[in-house]
């Protein structure tokens, strides 16, 4: 059977490589644990996981992205409030709010009308007058004190509690939006960083001077990223936690109130620690003498490693405290690492095809401590036979114990 496969892949070799290309689209499509890189354009790599699917993985092109829903990176958001939050950013369900607690509808062509002056007579461009304060259509004489032929005193409960209802929700909304969003357009300004530290660094070893070891640039650099991208998504995080739209019923007001404080609390540090190490990232040491060089150093080793501790207290607290309370919603995020997510290398396998054709997965002859395969995706000139490796991260608890501590003084690739 084997030496007939063999004769018939030598005859039709067109066909032979269209069927294995077959067999192993079907052998990823039917495995949870392998899917394709969610890359635009597609790179046409696939990525397999050994054990936890709610992970967050880097493909070999370079694109870092939720393997369990193929959204971009979003921890410490669970893929559920991801993808409620990104919807509601996009959709116009907050400009109607905006237009619920500033406008008013006219009564004839029922458009929004906003109020410019201080008179509740207006008029629309329709040419309708019609009250502010109640909606009703009137006609336009009036004094300063009244409408003629119109009376609006009387008090309706529900419109109030509408309109306010709105304007709170509109406001707590724009609250985490802005702080999520004004750390997200920090985090971009601050990876143009790399090419500025490059050449801070040429310059630096151009001088004669005692220092030689810049990694602790480099490392700081990348903690910036780390820390700076898990803050930012921790406001959609709080948005949805602290919330009436995921956990109504979940949570009493009081544990809401005492559980949101304690978050905040470690938010506000991890936020404060990272501004502090953004700051002395982006100073000019290349310019500075080499005491103050050493000072600045010193604070950044020191906020590297506060920014990363307080990175993990703040996804502990998130798993045990808020998330690991919860009785019926079940929220899983991807995992903290103070090393971030590798990047795969290549390592030429041949055994997903082969996997495929015996009906079971056969692992490679290395390596032996599991890992995060990527095949590439067959397309019409691909080729099926390549698997590229990616070693993965240790167990989470590991990660989280005392031995687990980022090495500051070893070289980081974030600008090579």
């Amino acid at each position: 059977m084997v030496k007939a496969n063999k004769q018939q892949k030598k005859t039709h070799p067109d066909l032979a490589e269209k069927f294995d290309r077959f067999l192993l689209e079907s052998y990823i499509e039917d495995n949870k644990m392998v899917k394709w890189c969610p890359s635009t354009p597609h790179c046409g790599n696939a990525i397999r996981v050994e054990e936890d699917e709610f992970c967050e993985v880097e493909c070999s092109c370079g694109n870092q992205f939720c393997f369990s829903c193929l959204c971009e990176a979003h921890s410490p958001c669970s893929c559920t409030m991801w993808e409620l939050w990104t919807k509601k950013c996009r959709d116009e369900s907050e400009t109607v709010n905006w237009i619920t607690v500033h406008t008013k509808p006219c009564p004839k062509c029922h458009k929004p009308v906003e109020k410019n002056g201080g008179c509740n007579l207006v008029s629309c461009i329709c040419g309708q007058a019609f009250c502010w304060l109640c909606g009703g259509a009137t006609g336009r004489d009036h004094t300063w004190s009244s409408i003629a032929g119109h009376s609006c005193g009387r008090y309706k409960e529900d419109i109030v509690k509408k309109s306010e209802r709105a304007k709170r929700d509109l406001y707590r909304y724009m609250h985490y939006h802005n702080r999520y969003k004004a750390h997200t357009d920090s985090f971009k300004q601050e990876s143009r960083l790399k090419e500025t530290i490059r050449d801070k660094l040429v310059v630096l070893e151009g001088k004669d001077s005692q220092l030689r070891d810049f990694s602790w640039v480099t490392n700081g650099l990348y903690r910036l990223f780390r820390s700076r991208r898990a803050l930012s998504y921790s406001y959609p995080f709080a948005y949805y936690m602290f919330g009436e739209e995921l956990f109504n019923g979940e949570m009493t007001k009081e544990d809401v109130e005492i559980k949101q404080h304690l978050f905040e609390d470690q938010q506000q540090q991890l936020e404060t620690n990272v501004e502090k190490l953004s700051k002395f990232i982006e100073e000019p040491f290349d310019k500075y003498p080499e005491d103050r060089i050493m000072e600045i150093r010193m604070q950044v080793i020191n906020l590297s490693v506060i920014t990363d501790n307080l990175c993990k207290k703040m996804y502990e607290c998130i798993e045990t405290d808020l998330l690991g309370s919860l009785q019926f919603g079940i929220h899983n995020i991807a995992p903290y690492y103070s090393k971030g997510i590798e990047k795969a290398t290549e390592l030429p396998v041949s055994w997903a095809a082969k996997s495929c054709n015996n009906g079971k997965r056969q692992q490679p002859e290395e390596p032996s401590n599991g890992g995060t395969y990527e095949s590439d995706r067959p397309s019409g000139s691909g080729s099926s036979e390549e698997i590229v490796f990616s070693s993965r991260k240790k167990d989470r608890k590991e990660e989280f114990g005392d031995g687990g501590m980022f090495d500051l003084n070893l070289p980081a690739d974030v600008i090579d």
